[in-house]
């Protein structure tokens, strides 16, 4: 009897084993593929005046520096917008409302946020910023991106906190820390890996994002780096060349896409080596 159930217990062990084998491959099949096709396709559009020449006409030489540009500006002020915010908010869920009415609202209207399409998100920043000002704009642009920002970090941050065993804080309150000091200087030490690996996650979904922009930020084919006009972007310049008849636009479209790829890849590499925690002394 015992037999039959550790041959049983060895089979039912196998199968799942295999399974999750399996489709674990199938998922890194398709990723391969994915980064292949971006490699080949988009390689070959890699040159210098990729990155010191402006979008042109179809049929000249142009690159995508003011698209460059403008992602750089587009998601670096949507991070300034969003992360403080996030922050803050996913501090007070964990430590301060946690089980508060208005903690739980907020968990809620997040848990929203964290499944609306983006495509909404635009058109809610084109009602309220958009439509009253009487123009796109790369503020516009920003606001959408951080409003995709700020629930994702919420989260993470909540969830950080929440990791952290309550002795901790015990011990410090013990030795006659005040509350404030002992989250700024313990709980986000100790949770800033998992805070950075949030803020890498908003900014690998805000990095692709088209849809909020073509209603906010819009796009511009010359330079630019006035946030209150229209600003060039990577993801409406890929989203514009891809469905143009012409080959050269085409090149730059998978190239752009290439380039959104290798920066969000970096970007995890080096947060991730940098910020890697040390290993306790013995």
């Amino acid at each position: 009897m015992q037999k039959r159930i550790y041959l049983k217990r060895r089979l039912m062990n196998f199968f799942q084993l295999s399974l999750a084998t399996l489709l674990t491959a199938f998922a890194v099949f398709w990723l391969i593929w994915i980064l292949l096709a971006l490699v080949m396709k988009g390689l070959p559009g890699f040159h210098f005046s990729l990155f010191t020449s402006i979008t042109r006409s179809p049929g000249g030489q142009g690159g995508l520096l003011n698209a460059i540009v403008g992602s750089f500006l587009l998601t670096g002020y949507a991070l300034l917008i969003g992360v403080p915010i996030g922050l803050l908010t996913g501090v007070w869920l964990a430590e301060a409302g946690r089980y508060t009415y208005a903690a739980h609202f907020v968990r809620i209207v997040n848990d929203i946020l964290l499944s609306a399409p983006s495509i909404i998100i635009g058109l809610f920043i084109y009602t309220i910023y958009v439509a009253r000002v009487g123009h796109f704009s790369g503020w516009a642009g920003a606001f959408a991106l951080a409003v995709i920002v700020i629930p994702v970090i919420m989260r993470t941050t909540e969830d950080m906190f929440l990791l952290i065993p309550v002795t901790l804080r015990e011990a410090a309150a013990a030795l006659g820390a005040p509350r404030w000091k002992v989250t700024t200087f313990i709980l986000l030490r100790v949770a800033r890996t998992g805070i950075l690996t949030g803020i890498l996650l908003a900014l690998a979904r805000i990095s692709g994002e088209t849809a909020p922009l073509l209603f906010t930020a819009l796009n511009n084919p010359f330079w630019s780096t006035d946030m209150q006009r229209p600003i060039a972007n990577l993801p409406s310049v890929i989203f514009q060349y891809v469905m143009s008849p012409y080959a050269d636009w085409h090149q730059l479209a998978w190239t752009g896409a290439l380039l959104i790829t290798i920066w969000i890849l970096c970007i995890n590499i080096i947060v991730r080596v940098g910020f890697r925690q040390k290993p306790p002394l013995h």
